[in-house]
């Protein structure tokens, strides 16, 4: 009979930087808000703080996978950062007056929601992310970047491109909109099928 190998020790790399994306989020709203949204330099700041949070999550991910140091604290831990990430720069964004609030209500309700969702069925089975899920998520990262990023305040020759940038970020924002609503119904229909292939086992299993 073989050993088990032993648990991953929650004090490990990927869940520090996981703890480290949840500690950015209020030096990203700091930076997002100072002065309404409207200081040039801060934004810049706030682009990078948003880009390293997204890079951590994907370097925290393939750590844990290729050392085996996937533990239930992280895959507990790392969505709420994700979440907490993204939240507050949708927040942040439609506060200055970046995003209109009907989009920032929307997303974050699916988010949320289908969150709830998932832990109200694990005990039946695991609900994993799909493809449009994924697509979801880059698009979103690019274009909270883009509204970030203060371009249409630059001026002089990269006027019109900062405007067009604007553009192409409003334009693949309103992809993951179409996005994160479809896969939220997807992921809810899944839920009821979790659920009842669940219960359907459970009550077919022989007790004792």
């Amino acid at each position: 009979m073989s050993e088990q190998p032993p648990k991953p020790n929650n004090w490990n790399l990927p869940n520090a930087l996981t703890t480290l994306r949840i500690l950015l989020v209020p030096l990203l709203g700091w930076l997002l808000l100072h002065d309404g949204g409207n200081d040039f330099g801060y934004r810049w700041w706030a682009f990078g703080v948003f880009t390293a949070a997204i890079l951590t999550d994907r370097i925290d991910g393939d750590i844990a996978r290729r050392r085996n140091l996937v533990t239930d604290f992280g895959k507990l831990l790392d969505p709420i950062a994700d979440k907490a990430i993204t939240g507050m720069a949708f927040i942040g964004l439609s506060i200055i007056g970046e995003l209109w609030w009907w989009v920032t209500i929307v997303v974050l309700g699916r988010e949320w929601l289908i969150t709830l969702v998932r832990f109200l069925v694990i005990r039946y089975g695991v609900m994993a992310a799909s493809r449009g899920g994924k697509i979801k998520t880059v698009l979103q990262a690019v274009a909270l970047c883009g509204l970030i990023l203060p371009l249409r305040e630059l001026t002089g020759s990269f006027e019109q491109l900062g405007e067009a940038l604007w553009w192409v970020a409003m334009a693949i924002m309103s992809a993951a909109v179409v996005i994160t609503v479809v896969t939220g119904f997807d992921y809810l229909r899944e839920a009821v099928r979790v659920r009842r292939v669940g219960r359907t086992d459970s009550t077919a299993r022989p007790v004792g």
